[in-house]
């Protein structure tokens, strides 16, 4: 088990590191006027989203996998992991909303300012600090 739960926080922060950087490129997207550095940008968006998602998939299994296969967050007195599961959810929705702003910067339709992307970039921050704690204190 003690391996599985290593690898699952190993691919836990490196999706993470994506959704950290993701949006700091549409920052510098949403404020570059240069047609060379914008399509760099998205060249960097395209293959960091590619990669953040092959790395989601191996650390929601081990999750999947340390909750149901060893029972980690089960059974009465835990509903931490019921609060930590609604946290995944966000965090898949906010995958998915990265990859819907992706295309919008890909087909030059994007109507936000790189102020919004700078608090759409605190969003996994706050999530993250949530599912720590749930995690780690096991709150409720």
């Amino acid at each position: 088990m003690l391996w599985i739960k290593a690898l699952h926080i190993v691919f836990i922060a490196s999706w993470f590191a994506g959704l950290f950087y993701l949006p700091r490129i549409f920052v510098n997207l949403a404020m570059e006027v240069e047609a060379n550095t914008t399509e760099r940008l998205l060249l960097m968006a395209r293959k960091l989203y590619r990669f953040m998602t092959i790395l989601a998939v191996p650390a929601l299994a081990l999750g999947v996998w340390l909750w149901m296969g060893y029972g980690i967050g089960r059974g009465p007195g835990n509903g931490w992991m019921h609060a930590k599961l609604a946290i995944v959810l966000l965090l898949i929705g906010y995958h998915h909303a990265c990859g819907s702003l992706l295309k919008k910067f890909e087909q030059n339709r994007n109507t936000r300012g790189h102020k919004w992307y700078r608090w759409f970039n605190e969003v996994p921050v706050i999530l993250m600090l949530v599912a720590v704690i749930l995690v780690v204190v096991k709150p409720f």
